[in-house]
């Protein structure tokens, strides 16, 4: 069980906060009475508009999450001219490459999706136990506990943002210091704006719009749960995997096959 977090009073950042999901927690933290949210991302025209849209509570960090020095330094920073971090949501994606992928897709991906994860929890982690509180809210994805059929990079790389949540967690235990893994299914974001019919993506269902993931999120950081799951149904699935993985491979593969349009032995 993850140490419960409730968002009045508090400080709080979020990767990949000026859209899609991001954007939402962003919106839905200062809506619950955070202090302050550091709207952190990317590109500088899309922190600053966000941020105006946002109100006078939210505050632009322009950061490249791939960055370690830039990463530390903004955690300095954010301490140094706001207030302690309280939660920090390390929310940054990307959706590179088909298939296999090539090189640059594995490098990128493992950058944002695991590494990302690994330079905030060095920068950040020990100041929190050190104080005795903080959260570290990790977004990975439902990929990360079951599989992505289009895609081995995302799919490899959200499973290895969901073991080092797992791992950061149990090593944290004790010290007042939570840790949360957001694993969405189809979200409705720029990411998945161009997912045809025929997108993997869609076997798992209705697409959440990325308000209904803010929501799940609140209320798993609440009660305390490390997994985060807007789409319930993932626990199922997760299980069924466990329980007999050669019947979960080949149910998959069927439904791989229904997606190309193909008949499966």
């Amino acid at each position: 069980m993850a140490h419960p977090f409730t968002p009045p009073g508090t400080t709080v950042v979020v990767t990949g906060g000026a859209g899609g999901i991001g954007r939402a927690l962003a919106e839905r933290f200062l809506a619950e009475g955070a202090a302050r949210v550091i709207v952190a991302d990317l590109d500088p025209e899309r922190v600053e508009r966000t941020v105006a849209e946002l109100g006078e509570r939210a505050h632009a960090l322009v950061l490249d999450v791939t960055d370690e020095a830039a990463v530390t330094a903004a955690v300095a920073a954010v301490e140094r001219e706001h207030a302690p971090i309280d939660l920090w949501c390390s929310n940054a994606g990307v959706a590179a490459g088909r298939d296999l992928g090539a090189a640059a897709d594995w490098d990128l991906s493992w950058r944002v999706h695991v590494l990302a994860h690994v330079h905030v929890a060095r920068a950040l982690l020990p100041r929190m136990v050190e104080r005795g509180h903080g959260h570290l809210l990790v977004t990975a994805s439902a990929a990360g506990l079951l599989t992505n059929l289009d895609a081995a990079p995302y799919s490899v790389t959200k499973h290895g943002a969901v073991a080092l949540a797992e791992w950061l967690a149990i090593r944290h235990a004790g010290t007042g210091v939570g840790v949360s893994c957001l694993c969405p299914q189809g979200v409705n974001t720029a990411m998945t704006a161009g997912d045809g019919p025929t997108a993997a993506t869609r076997l798992g269902g209705a697409y959440l719009e990325p308000e209904d993931v803010a929501e799940a999120t609140i209320t798993a950081l609440r009660d305390g749960r490390f997994l985060v799951l807007p789409h319930p149904e993932v626990a199922d699935y997760e299980r069924r995997r466990a329980e007999d993985r050669d019947r979960w491979l080949g149910g998959m593969a069927r439904a791989w096959a229904r997606v190309r349009g193909v008949g499966a032995e």
